[in-house]
């Protein structure tokens, strides 16, 4: 398998669960910076023009990070990172789409439309910087709800390590690349992520990509 890789949260989620389950696969990264993920070539094989995208050794291309991780979950069960019952998995989805909809998306797009707006104006469509303001504060408003519910367990669901883990921690690290931090008050989500560091994983953060 092939894993076409960039810097951000997502690309880095994926790489994240490949470590997780001890699964190995070559790795070819795309500077988005320069704009490789915008190629012809590439566009052949993502539509969207987004990174990660996970090439199967028969040629089938899976895109969506969310989406990669389930499938890694399938065909390697071992060690579970989604769930082993209907039940647990079900949290698992669950979680991970909150941390998604609610955390990740107002504060990617807050970012774009802010102090991102040099780099992704000319390539997309962004927000204004009014929106982009807001849509901040609404993603440090759902941090601080996470940290409530996170309390003083460990993990996030399920009483261990799950997809929702690292995709919460993946947005707190990206934050820390583009000069964000977490919330005032968010004492649980720093011990949460001082923990998450100690994690093998985590060292693909501390990369030069």
């Amino acid at each position: 398998m092939k894993l076409y890789s960039s810097l951000g949260p997502n690309p880095r989620l994926v790489r994240m669960f490949l470590v997780e389950k001890g699964i190995e696969v070559e790795r070819i990264h795309l500077d988005i910076i320069t704009g490789e993920n915008r190629s012809d070539d590439y566009a052949k094989k993502n539509v969207m023009q987004t990174t990660p995208t996970l090439e199967l050794d028969d040629g089938t291309l899976l895109t969506e990070s969310t989406v990669i991780c389930e499938y890694l979950e399938e065909i390697q069960p071992n060690p579970v990172l989604i769930g082993s019952t209907p039940e647990e998995r079900a949290e698992t989805r669950r979680w991970a789409r909150r941390i998604d909809q609610e955390i990740a998306v107002p504060m990617t797009m807050g970012f774009r439309g802010g102090g991102g707006r040099p780099m992704f104006e000319p390539r997309m469509n962004v927000v204004s910087t009014e929106a982009a303001a807001e849509l901040s504060a609404m993603s440090d408003k759902h941090w601080l709800w996470l940290d409530a519910q996170l309390g003083d367990k460990d993990h996030i669901c399920n009483d261990k390590l799950t997809l929702a883990d690292l995709v919460a921690f993946c947005f707190i690290k990206f934050g820390g690349t583009v000069g964000w931090s977490l919330p005032d008050g968010a004492d649980n989500l720093t011990r949460f992520a001082a923990k998450m560091e100690e994690r093998d994983s985590a060292a693909i953060w501390r990369g030069e990509e």
